[in-house]
Order: structure tokens, then C-alpha cells, then sequence
């Protein structure tokens, strides 16, 4: 198939009411392995930082926080995105900037607040600001990862709701997770 060929083609869409079984777990199947293979690979890097946990096992207490609160902001841009795409006009970088800042503007308030509670919880200065500023920069890039795997997915003609979820959420994961390591390896063992 030449490029203008694969212009021409539109994107398969599944419909979930219409569909047997056997499809709709045929065309999510292959998605779900990659993230299980993600996963898989995010539990190989958190064994990475295995020091780092013994050292100070409270970080422990905060990951699926951060994780969380990355995959929620980054599948709630996602959503919409797709959302937005499916209506037809859409100027993707101006809609990036804009993603940008609301993830900027979400990762203080959302860095500030965990920064802030596990200082109250943990009575460590040290702790809060990796917490807070692990928050932060997850929280503040979740909305570009959210975004750029869905644009790509359509770009290739491919349905951006069946793969996007879980290559994101997959991505984001293991983002969360080297960054909330590496921030604490920088802050706390220095």
C-alpha cells in the first residue's frame, strides 16, 4: 500500500453493541499484552531502585498515588482528545499548548497538595519535596503522553480509543515511575 492508499483508508472503528465477542477480544487482545508486558517492565524498574526503597521505605507509601494521579490526568485528557477528534477540526498544536499549561497548572496544585500531606503524614522535609515534586512533574507531562500516542494512532489510521488507553497508561506508568525514583535518589541520597 503506497501513501496515498493509506491516506485514503479509514480508520476501522469496533462498535461495541454491534460486534461479537470474539472481535471486540481479538482487536483489544494485542493492546492489553503490551501493557502487561509494560507492566512488567515498570516492576523491573522499580527493582532498579531497590536501594532507594530499602534506604527509605515511606516512598513506598506514596507510589500508587503518583501513578495514579499521572494515569487519571493523562486518561482524562486522553479521553477528551479523542473526544475532540472524532468531531473533525482540531489544530493539534495549538490544542498541545493548551494541554501543556493545564498540566503545568494541575501538577502545582496537585505537587503542592501531596508535597504538603506527606510532610503532615511523615514529618520529612526530604520526603515532601520528592512527593511534591514527583507529583508535579508527573501530573505536568501525563497531558503531552495523553496526547502525543493518540495523534500518532490516527495519524496511522489506526483507532486512537481501542490502542490509546493502554499504551498510554503503559507509558505514563513506567514515566511515573523513574521519575518519582530518580527524583527521590536525587533528593534524599545525594
Amino acid at each position: 500500500m503506497n501513501a496515498d492508499d493509506k491516506n485514503d483508508t479509514k480508520i476501522v472503528y469496533t462498535d461495541d453493541g454491534k460486534d461479537g465477542v470474539s472481535l471486540l477480544v481479538r482487536s483489544r487482545l494485542p493492546w492489553l499484552v503490551e501493557g502487561l508486558l509494560g507492566g512488567l517492565l515498570a516492576s523491573f524498574f522499580i527493582s532498579r531502585f531497590e536501594d532507594v526503597l530499602s534506604q527509605n521505605i515511606s516512598l513506598a507509601f506514596f507510589l500508587p498515588l503518583i501513578v495514579y494521579m499521572s494515569d487519571a490526568v493523562g486518561t482524562q485528557t486522553e479521553t477528551i482528545f479523542v473526544r475532540n477528534l472524532s468531531r473533525g477540526s482540531l489544530r493539534f498544536g495549538v490544542y498541545l499548548l493548551k494541554e501543556f499549561f493545564v498540566g503545568i497548572l494541575l501538577g502545582i496544585v496537585f505537587g503542592a497538595a501531596t508535597g504538603l500531606i506527606s510532610y503532615l503524614w511523615i514529618q520529612s522535609q526530604e520526603i515532601a519535596l520528592t512527593v511534591g515534586f514527583a507529583m508535579f512533574a508527573n501530573v505536568a507531562i501525563a497531558p503531552i503522553v495523553a496526547l502525543v500516542v493518540p495523534e500518532i494512532l490516527f495519524k496511522e489510521r489506526t483507532d486512537p480509543a481501542l490502542g490509546g488507553g493502554p499504551f498510554t497508561t503503559i507509558i505514563q506508568d513506567v514515566l511515573s515511575i523513574l521519575i518519582y525514583f530518580t527524583v527521590a535518589s536525587f533528593l534524599l541520597f545525594r
